[in-house]
């Protein structure tokens, strides 16, 4: 991994110069900001702004040209904002609401999606766009990369983290029974429209999903979040927060799109998250809660590796702003479950491990190795 060393080392070097120049979340933003991401298929351009999906046909149809579009969402988010977004088309709308949940980001709802689109009759310059969380993204992405070999792709999420992680940097995917998103795509949308404002609707437990994710980024590239969340009001500053996130993501993406290298930094709690996701059968545990533990393991097992245990304060921080800590499946079966996960290499997987809060480091450890060090978990 001596490349991914270097890029994370010329990343960080980055980041800090950035921080110290300017740290903005503990402002509110008035008006939208934007950055851009250069991708494979093209320009992916992310604006964030309170109020966005008001006039969010406004951008699309400045950004693209197509014939006619379709909507997909689900089951919990039409209702309070599919009809709002396609008021704003003046132009041919259809849709496909699929079930909300993990349990369905199955290849069988893509091929739903394929079979709307085609009674549709969407053509390959016309557009899909992915109006919810993370599993609608996803879904809609991988929909989105192989209809007709790719048609055009807004993203619009709805949920805190998709807005911060999700939506952009082009994976898109489904699960198998064998394992979590081992079936997708690296697609660009072409726009990403981030609106803080439908965080309002969110659950307390849905947006505490999505700080895990905003929790991840402090830990590997930015400490300073990690104290702007630890305060008793830090939902008052979070449009500046998600902002921070993207830009980390965006930064990581531009160098490593295809998770090559650095770009597996942003896996940090996925190794055993992803685990305990699939011996959950996708509904125990959300994506949040099990980045959320699977952190707090990677940081126990950092510690056996020699390094400082920095487990108590993660735990605290996650507790604070509600989430689960302790891994609660058996330790034979994460180490099995995760020997399907796409950060296998051969004989070793790929570990990010946080030497200090704002630094990590891609670790690999042979799969012998790690089965002790799983077990004393």
């Amino acid at each position: 991994m001596e490349m991914a060393h270097g890029a994370i080392s010329n990343f960080m070097r980055l980041t800090a110069r950035r921080i110290c120049a300017k740290f903005i979340i503990k402002g509110v933003f008035s008006a939208v900001q934007t950055l851009s991401l250069t991708g494979a298929n093209g320009v992916s351009d992310i604006l964030i702004e309170t109020g966005l999906l008001a006039h969010a046909g406004t951008a699309i149809l400045d950004t693209f040209s197509p014939s006619r579009v379709h909507i997909v969402t689900d089951s919990t988010v039409a209702p309070l904002y599919l009809e709002k977004l396609e008021v704003q088309l003046a132009l041919p709308v259809s849709h496909t609401v699929i079930p909300a949940g993990e349990e369905h980001k199955r290849l069988t709802t893509v091929e739903t999606i394929y079979h709307d689109m085609l009674a549709a009759g969407m053509t390959r310059k016309d557009l899909v766009i992915a109006l919810g969380g993370g599993v609608v993204g996803d879904i809609t992405g991988f929909a989105a990369a192989t209809f007709l070999r790719g048609v055009s792709l807004c993203q619009i999420p709805t949920t805190l983290l998709a807005q911060v992680d999700s939506s952009v940097g082009g994976k898109t995917g489904v699960d198998l029974a064998e394992g979590k998103n081992l079936v997708g795509a690296f697609y660009q949308p072409r726009l990403v429209l981030i609106d803080p404002e439908v965080l309002s609707t969110l659950p307390d437990a849905t947006f505490a999903d999505g700080m895990a994710e905003v929790i991840k980024y402090g830990y590997i590239a930015n400490k300073d979040i990690l104290d702007m969340v630890s305060q008793p009001d830090y939902k008052a500053h979070i449009e500046g927060i998600i902002y921070e996130c993207v830009k980390i993501k965006r930064d990581v993406v531009a160098i490593d799109e295809h998770d090559t290298g650095l770009r597996m930094i942003l896996n940090f709690g996925h190794t055993i998250g992803h685990a305990a996701e699939k011996l959950g059968s996708y509904t125990d545990l959300t994506h949040g809660q099990a980045v959320a533990i699977g952190m707090v393991a990677a940081m126990r097992l950092s510690a056996l590796l020699g390094n400082a245990d920095l487990t108590a304060p993660l735990v605290s921080l996650l507790q604070h702003i509600g989430l689960p800590t302790e891994l609660t499946y058996d330790r034979a079966a994460i180490f099995n479950a995760l020997l399907s996960d796409k950060k296998k290499f051969g004989a070793t997987v790929n570990f990010i491990l946080v030497r200090e809060p704002g630094r990590a480091e891609i670790t690999p450890i042979e799969a012998e190795k790690l089965h002790e060090y799983i077990l004393k978990l």
